[in-house]
């Protein structure tokens, strides 16, 4: 990315962000730790270019770790990564790139940019595979008029023998993968002893409200959740609810029961916002499929499915596209069920 500015003239100056205490070799495959920090170093070097590292320990913190651990323990199902994007790089980060004299801000995310008629727009990648506008729907149009995305128009492979042309360490890099400060991707175990003091045991029910089991914590699960549920019926079952103030876990054996008609959001970010009859699409989750819909009036609204989608979760992002453009994204924070149990329909 910075050689890619650097051949198209720009003066480029490096910038890490040192996020927390991640031991070198720790977390392989993951971001943001000292292993990153070195190779950007060593990359800036290669590139003659001057380098920061930013402690941004304090702000990632409160900004992500603590969401992540709030958001789980509501019994929805946080995207640190967005936060990280939304609060983090776009703000923080952004800012103290100006104090040193930037005029931008520029990243390795796989997004475009183009002027748009209410200011800058956010379009979808020339890669679909790659494509990373999901986690980016919190970035205002301010930020995004002083942000650059060199690799939006190039493939993974195209990147890759670039930075092989150029002599750069990460040519052939693993990708990050998963949540940073999170080595073993269990998250349970991370909650449990972030927040000591929570005691998220409970039951196990069926859509009935019959008790199958017990388990150890009611955040360590996830709507649509298959596998480690702690009890076996014979045949699959999914998680259909995470209840946090009863600390039930509910699940069921019964997929159509995961299907939902469409979802209710709020404190959205909008490019060019619908009108209520216009037909758009709706992505829920990074990868997922979008689903045509149409968007609610209001600051808190809903958002109706042309065609049911599963497993829609509280506390995710709810982005909305119309082809490449990117018009706008919001929190999911209440689905809405194709075929309500007798449990959601008293409740």
């Amino acid at each position: 990315m910075a050689g890619l500015l650097l051949e198209q003239g720009h003066e480029v100056i490096g910038v890490h962000m040192k996020l927390h205490d991640a031991a070198p070799g720790t977390i392989p495959g993951h971001c943001c730790g000292l292993d990153d920090a070195l190779d950007a170093r060593r990359v800036a070097d290669t590139l003659g270019i001057p380098f920061y590292v930013m402690n941004l320990r304090n702000a990632f913190q409160k900004a992500v770790m603590d969401n992540l651990a709030d958001t789980y323990l509501r019994g929805a199902t946080p995207n640190p990564c967005i936060q990280c994007n939304g609060v983090l790089k776009f703000k923080v980060l952004l800012a103290r790139a100006k104090a040193l004299g930037a005029s931008h801000l520029a990243t390795g995310h796989y997004a475009r940019i183009t002027d748009g008629n209410n200011g800058p727009q956010l379009r979808t990648a020339v890669d679909d595979a790659k494509d990373q506008t999901y986690f980016l729907f919190p970035v205002t149009a301010e930020a995004l008029g002083q942000t650059m995305f060199p690799l939006g128009g190039l493939s993974k492979p195209e990147v890759r023998e670039i930075a092989s042309r150029m002599g750069l360490i990460t040519a052939s890099k693993a990708e990050s993968q998963e949540i940073c400060f999170i080595p073993d991707d269990d998250h349970g175990r991370f909650i449990s002893d972030y927040r000591p003091e929570v005691d998220g045991s409970g039951d196990i029910v069926d859509e009935t409200g019959a008790v199958l089991g017990r388990h150890d914590g009611y955040f360590k699960y996830t709507i649509g959740q298959r596998r480690g549920l702690g009890v076996a019926l014979g045949r699959p079952a999914y998680v259909l609810r995470v209840e946090a103030d009863t600390r039930r876990v509910v699940i069921t054996t019964g997929v159509s029961l995961l299907d939902h008609i469409g979802l209710r959001a709020g404190s959205a970010n909008w490019y060019d916002r619908p009108d209520p009859d216009e037909v758009v699409e709706v992505r829920i989750r990074h990868r997922g499929r979008r689903v045509p819909c149409r968007i609610g009036a209001g600051d808190v609204f809903e958002v109706d499915f042309l065609e049911p989608e599963r497993a829609v979760a509280p506390g995710q992002a709810a982005v909305f596209y119309s082809g490449d453009r990117v018009l706008g994204g919001a929190w999911i924070r209440r689905a809405i069920a194709a075929n309500p149990t007798p449990m959601q329909v008293s409740a």
